[in-house]
């Protein structure tokens, strides 16, 4: 251990000028005149790289005195808590460029942070003070109980969302502390004392977000009260959004990286230098001026939406299943593959076609940044990160690149690949035959699938709940036989290698 290491002191609010003498930047607005107007469900390190960044880049410039309070719903949250508390919700939030330098900086917006399961009254509360404006979820794709494709309310879905979270041995409440069950009795506080409704603002990847929310809020809520469902309906905003950053998850590593600079920070979030989010500006009770620390704020977010889930996203999926194969490890090694790179790149081209220009922003320029961010070896994204519940991901992503150029006979080669990738990885061995787990929700089904497709060319794409109608068109059903025949036969890397010129 280095002296420099071994001079860490432990990040806590009355550290902070310490660590401030040691060139790190602190907050230097004051915490505690902060008042709580969001509270924020899924407190990870995308929320902590993001919507958290923009709030303290406000707070630093002196505009507003907002905060946000934090809440964990699932039983796995309570090592969040027990970080949080014994940090004061502060963290270190690290950017790390491609060249490998690193810019550190403590972020000070999160103030409040409540464990659902130890006690759920205290967060509807919370939710449903006149204080509280804006209510926003980071809860993963699958955490919404609503058809991505149709946006219809899933009930038996959200039962088992609420399973989940389970109680404490002897809890008793009259609703479940799921984000939706917790959302809903706090709007329904809300109406029953004559406050207006919070906005709900979904952070989370999925085409037409806040749509998706308000299905799910108001779908949760009819099961209980068809009026205050309509009061939702009627009152409430649920603004879409676009988020992108590129932020893995915090390793041991990490952490002793953050110890060099001379802070023990028990849950450190890095992340890449490029970050964006496109808001909708549809809010209930005004927000925060989020456009003055660099977020586009407009009335339609489709445009950069539609662009970034296609070619970030589905360039993902494309990404870590291939990268899975060939057996790497980690995106940039992936990306950084000369084959590999060049088949992204078709991946990338197929999925132009089906985008419209954002304002401000080509879909060639947002594009052509992507390849040198998926090859930022200091980010060390695994590729297990990207392809954790691809059931969930890969459909909403890549599949409309598909659906989009099969209706305008636009080619489908590239993605068909990516969709025989994924198939073929889920058959749980690497080309060179080394384990490779199917990390998936739907593991199962999956599984079965996989083992179906050894003697059945269509099983997986067969399958309604993951592809639609799509196995059912001939076009895709041959291009996906045929790139799933040459994974088997020559290899993730030799599939790739076909799209070099």
């Amino acid at each position: 251990m280095t002296e420099r290491i071994e001079r860490a002191v432990k990040l806590q609010p009355d550290s902070l000028q310490e660590i401030a003498r040691r060139g790190v930047a602190i907050p230097t607005y004051d915490r505690a005149s902060l008042t709580t107007s969001i509270v924020h469900v899924g407190v990870g390190g995308f929320h902590r790289a993001h919507q958290a960044m923009y709030l303290n880049r406000l707070l630093e410039m002196g505009i507003g005195r907002e905060s946000i309070c934090g809440v964990g719903v699932l039983p796995s949250d309570d090592h969040i808590r027990d970080v949080m508390s014994r940090q004061g919700c502060l963290y270190t939030l690290v950017i790390k460029h491609p060249d490998g330098s690193l810019k550190p900086q403590v972020i000070g917006s999160i103030t409040e942070y409540l464990f659902a399961p130890d006690g759920p009254q205290e967060v509807v509360e919370k939710m449903a003070a006149p204080t509280t404006r804006t209510v926003s979820l980071t809860i993963t794709e699958g955490g919404y109980p609503v058809d991505p494709r149709t946006r219809a309310y899933l009930a038996e879905k959200a039962a088992t969302l609420d399973a989940a979270v389970g109680w404490p041995t002897g809890r008793q409440s009259p609703f479940v502390p799921s984000a939706f069950g917790l959302i809903v009795e706090a709007l329904r506080r809300r109406h029953e004392r004559g406050q207006a409704p919070f906005t709900v603002m979904s952070c989370d990847n999925l085409a037409h977000n806040g749509q998706i929310a308000r299905a799910a809020v108001v779908g949760y809520a009819r099961g209980r009260d068809p009026d205050l469902a309509d009061w939702i309906d009627g009152e409430g905003r649920f603004p879409n959004s676009m988020v992108d950053r590129i932020t893995p998850v915090t390793t041991d590593g990490d952490r002793a990286a953050v110890e060099t600079l001379g802070i023990d920070d028990e849950w450190p979030v890095v992340t890449e230098p490029y970050v964006q989010w496109v808001l909708e500006d549809s809010f209930t009770l005004g927000r925060p001026a989020w456009e003055r620390a660099g977020v586009q704020v407009v009335d339609d977010v489709s445009p950069w939406e539609t662009m970034k889930l296609r070619l970030a996203n589905g360039g993902h999926q494309a990404l870590c299943h291939l990268g899975a194969l060939a057996g790497y490890t980690y995106a940039h090694e992936a990306a950084g593959d000369p084959a590999i790179g060049a088949y992204l790149g078709a991946y990338l081209e197929e999925a132009l076609p089906t985008l419209t220009d954002a304002p401000g922003l080509g879909a060639e320029t947002f594009r052509d940044a992507l390849l040198p961010r998926w090859r930022n070896a200091a980010i060390a994204d695994t590729l297990d990160r990207i392809r954790t519940d691809s059931s969930d991901r890969l459909p909403t992503w890549l599949l409309p690149v598909v659906e989009d150029n099969l209706r305008t006979g636009g080619p489908i080669v590239a993605s068909s690949l990516a969709c025989a990738a994924w198939a073929h990885a889920c058959q749980g061995r690497t080309d060179a035959d080394e384990v490779l787990p199917i990390l998936d929700h739907r593991a199962d089904l999956l599984a079965r699938l996989a083992a179906a497709q050894l003697t059945d060319p269509s099983a997986f794409i067969a399958e309604s709940s993951l592809f639609g109608r799509l196995a059912t068109d001939d076009r895709f059903k041959s291009a996906f036989e045929g790139a799933y025949a040459t994974l088997v036969d020559k290899g993730a890397r030799a599939a790739a290698a076909a799209f070099q010129d």
